[in-house]
C-alpha cells in the first residue's frame, strides 16, 4: 500500500506506525499508540488516514491541545498536496472566541462569549456575521484562499473582507478532507453538535486523531466541571442592581447558604464534600436568571446572573463519578472567597459519546497504554494497543537517577533546598550549553532559586506563573540566544515550559528534573484514587503516581527532539530509583544511577562534541 506520505521515505518505524494507523482505520477499530518523540507522528497519521478517506469518502479530524501545534499540520498538508498534486481541502479551526473579530471578547469564559455570540447575531448586530449575506462578498473572501491556510492568516484574510471567520471557516469545513482543530471542537457534546450541523457531516464518517492524548483524561474531567464563587455571586447582586431586576433576595439566599456551607471545613483544612443536597437549587430561578442574563447582553458582553443561571443547572447533574465540594481560598491580592464546585472524575462520560469511524490516540508518554485504555473507557474489543521503541541513537543520551536528595515533603528543609540547588548548579555550570530545570511547583521553585542565583555561573531565566503568550514567547527566545555561552531556564513542571515547546539541535543540552510533580492531595485527588480503585483496583497509580510520572517525562522530553541532538536528563530524587515508581517509566528508558553526577554528565559531552 502506497501511502500519500509527504517526505522522500519513511523510516523503519514510521513504516511501521503507518501500517497499524491503516489496519485500524480499515477495519473500524480505534488505535491507542505510545509513539515517543521523534516518529513523526504528524505525517504518519496522515498519510495513512488520508489515503483511506480520499477513497472512502471519509473526513478526517486532527485535535490538538494547544493552537501551536496546529502549524506543523498545515504545513504537512501543504507538502503532501505538492508531492501528489492532490487538492483535497484543509480547515484550521480554534475557539470561536479566538477568531471572533469583534474588540473585547478576550476577557469573557467560553460560556459567557457563547451567550454574547448568540445575543449578536439574533439581534443583527455583528457587521462581520450579516456581510455574510452578502454572496458576492462572501465568495470573493472564498475564492482567494488558494491553500490550506493557518488560522491566524485566516483571520487576518477575513478582517480584510469584514467577515467573520469562523463562519468562513464552516463553508470551507464543508468541503474539508482535513479538519484541524482543538479537542474542545470534538468532545464538548454542544460545540460537537453545533459544528457538524454547520459543516453537514456525521461523526460515524469521520476519523478522529487525538494529539498529545496524554491531556485526554484531565481535559475531559475539566470539561465537565464547574463551579461558582462568592465573588461571582457579589458581581451578580451588582448587575441585579443596576438593570433594576428582582432577584437581590434568591441572590442574597445562595450566597447565605454558600457561607453556611463553608463553616463545615474544618480549621485545619480548605475544603470539604458536601452532597447536592445540602445546595438547594430553585428550578424556577434558574429560568428566570436566563431571561435576565438575556437582557443584560443586550447592553454588555458578559453577565454574571447567566454564570450563576448556568452552575445551578450543572449542580442539578448526576451524583455518580461526580463530586461536590466547598472550599475557602483568597485572591491574588488577599480577599478570601468560597468557591463551590461540581467536579468529574471519569473522563470516560464524554469519550464513550464519540461513535466516529475510528478514533486514533497518540503520544510520546501514552504508556502505560492500559492505563489509558481504563480512563477513557475504550471497547478493549475494538481498540489495538501498541508501544514503540524511542527511535533516537541510545548513545546521544544519556539518563541519570541521582537519589542523595528528594522533595518529599517530610523532608523538606533549608538544608535539603541548599543541597539540591548545589546539584543543579554543579550540572549546568559544566553542561556546555542551556540547560532547563523544572521544579514540582512555583513555591519549590522560588525557595531553591534563592541559593541557585549565588552559585550559578549562567545567566539565569524564571519562569512566573500566568505569563501571557507573547512573555513566554520573548522568554524562550531570549534562552535559545544563550546557546552557545549557556543559559538556565527554571520553570514548573506543569508550567508553560514543562510541555509543547521545542529545543532542538543545540538549544537546549540538559534538562534536570527535580523531585515528582505529585498532585495535590487534596480532596479531589482522594476521591479520583478511591473511584479508580472501584472501578480499575489501581487508584494509586491511575491517580496518583503515573500522572506525576508522565509530567517528568513530558519535562524530559524538552531534550532530545531530533535523532541528531544530543543531551543528558536528570531525575534528581531519590524516589526514581525506588521499584514503585521506576517501573512506571517506558522499558526502554535505560537510566544510571549515581551520586555523583558531575563526572558522568562530564565525560559524556567529552564524547558527543
Amino acid at each position: 500500500m502506497e501511502f500519500l506520505f509527504p517526505h522522500q521515505e519513511p523510516r523503519k518505524v514510521q513504516s511501521a506506525l503507518m501500517q497499524q494507523i491503516y489496519s485500524c482505520i480499515e477495519n473500524k477499530q480505534n488505535l491507542l499508540a505510545h509513539a515517543p518523540t521523534g516518529i513523526g507522528k504528524t505525517a504518519s497519521y496522515l498519510a495513512p488516514a488520508l489515503t483511506y478517506a480520499i477513497k472512502n469518502e471519509k473526513t478526517l479530524f486532527f485535535l490538538t491541545p494547544r493552537h501551536s501545534q496546529h502549524h506543523i499540520v498545515i504545513e504537512t498538508t501543504k507538502k503532501i498536496q505538492k508531492k501528489f498534486n492532490t487538492d483535497f481541502k484543509v480547515v484550521d479551526f480554534i475557539g470561536k472566541k479566538h477568531m471572533c473579530l469583534q474588540p473585547g471578547v478576550d476577557i469573557l469564559s467560553n460560556s459567557e462569549f457563547h451567550e454574547y455570540c448568540r445575543e449578536l447575531r439574533k439581534k443583527d448586530n455583528c457587521e462581520f456575521y450579516l456581510n455574510l449575506k452578502s454572496k458576492t462578498q462572501r465568495n470573493l473572501c472564498l475564492s482567494e484562499i488558494k491553500e490550506p491556510l493557518h488560522v491566524e492568516e485566516l483571520v487576518k484574510h477575513c478582517s480584510k473582507h469584514n467577515l467573520c471567520p469562523y463562519e468562513i471557516a464552516a463553508l470551507l469545513g464543508k468541503k474539508a478532507k482535513v479538519i484541524i482543530a482543538d479537542y474542545y471542537h470534538i468532545l464538548s457534546p454542544t460545540v460537537r453538535e453545533s459544528l457538524f450541523n454547520r459543516l453537514q457531516i456525521d461523526l460515524s464518517n469521520c476519523i478522529i486523531y487525538f494529539d498529545e492524548s496524554h491531556n485526554l483524561p484531565d481535559r475531559c474531567r475539566d470539561l465537565l466541571t464547574t463551579n461558582i464563587s462568592s465573588i461571582t455571586l457579589d458581581y451578580a447582586l451588582r448587575e441585579d442592581k443596576a438593570f433594576k431586576f428582582s432577584f437581590e433576595d434568591e441572590l442574597l439566599n445562595i450566597q447565605n447558604n454558600l457561607s453556611q456551607l463553608s463553616k463545615t471545613i474544618p480549621i485545619e483544612k480548605q475544603e470539604v464534600l458536601v452532597k447536592k443536597e445540602d445546595f438547594v437549587v430553585n428550578l424556577d430561578l434558574i429560568e428566570d436568571l436566563k431571561w435576565a442574563a438575556d437582557e443584560v447582553r443586550d447592553k454588555q458582553k458578559r453577565s454574571s446572573l447567566g454564570t450563576v443561571a448556568n452552575f445551578l443547572e450543572s449542580w442539578l447533574g448526576p451524583d455518580r463519578s461526580f463530586i461536590r465540594v466547598i472550599s475557602n481560598g483568597f485572591t491574588k491580592i488577599g480577599k478570601p472567597f468560597i468557591n463551590l464546585s461540581y467536579r468529574c472524575l471519569d473522563p470516560s462520560l464524554l469519550i464513550s459519546q464519540l461513535t466516529a469511524h475510528s478514533l486514533i490516540f497518540m503520544s510520546g508518554t501514552l504508556s502505560p497504554t492500559e492505563m489509558y485504555l481504563d480512563l477513557l473507557g475504550l471497547d478493549k474489543n475494538k481498540t489495538v494497543t501498541t508501544e514503540f521503541s524511542n527511535p533516537f541513537p541510545q548513545q546521544n543520551r544519556l539518563n541519570l537517577i541521582v537519589p542523595t536528595v528528594t522533595t518529599k515533603y517530610t523532608k523538606r528543609d533549608e538544608a535539603m533546598y541548599k543541597k539540591i540547588s548545589k546539584i543543579c548548579s554543579e550540572i549546568t555550570n559544566i553542561v556546555p550549553g542551556n540547560t532547563a530545570i523544572f521544579f514540582p511547583s512555583y513555591d519549590l521553585l522560588n525557595k531553591i532559586n534563592l541559593t541557585f542565583l549565588n552559585e550559578s555561573e549562567k545567566t539565569v531565566f524564571i519562569e512566573k506563573p500566568g505569563l501571557s503568550k507573547l512573555e513566554r514567547q520573548e522568554m524562550i527566545d531570549k534562552f535559545k540566544s544563550y546557546n552557545k555561552s549557556g543559559a538556565v531556564l527554571l520553570g514548573a513542571a506543569s508550567g508553560s515550559f514543562g510541555e509543547g515547546i521545542d529545543l532542538p539541535g543545540d538549544f537546549l543540552k540538559c534538562v534536570i528534573v527535580v523531585g515528582l510533580p505529585l498532585a495535590k492531595p487534596d480532596i479531589e485527588t482522594q476521591e479520583l484514587i478511591s473511584y479508580y480503585d472501584e472501578l480499575f483496583a489501581k487508584g494509586w497509580d491511575y491517580a496518583y503516581i503515573y500522572p506525576a510520572i508522565i509530567t517528568s517525562l513530558q519535562n524530559a522530553g524538552r531534550c532530545i527532539r531530533s535523532e541528531t541532538d544530543k543531551g543528558c536528563i536528570v531525575f534528581l530524587d531519590e524516589r526514581y530509583s525506588w521499584q514503585s515508581y521506576k517501573k512506571c517509566f517506558p522499558s526502554d528508558a535505560n537510566f544510571e544511577t549515581t551520586k555523583i553526577p558531575v563526572p558522568r554528565i562530564k565525560e559524556f559531552f567529552e564524547n558527543n562534541n
